[in-house]
């Protein structure tokens, strides 16, 4: 095989490995922290929403994520799904 071949296949199994949607993650969360923070430690949001001046984001999917409510970028609220 190709080295790029290998060393993109080596990659990508990286990065599937090292998901930021973990309960030691999650736990990290507090209310307060800026969007900022919340980005550097899950990375940036998978979708984001927002009503009556309250940011609604999630990382991840239906089945595994962790949704954050922000009002005046802070943390308000979050929740988890699925989380190991």
């Amino acid at each position: 095989m190709p080295f790029r071949l290998i060393l993109a296949l080596t990659c990508a199994a990286l990065l599937l490995g090292c998901s930021k949607l973990t309960m030691e993650n999650y736990t990290r969360l507090k209310a307060g922290m800026t969007y900022a923070e919340v980005v550097k430690l899950l990375g940036k949001p998978d979708s984001c929403s927002e009503a009556l001046f309250v940011r609604n984001c999630t990382w991840g999917s239906e089945k595994k994520n962790i949704t954050v409510n922000f009002m005046n970028d802070k943390v308000l609220l979050y929740t988890s799904k699925n989380l190991k």
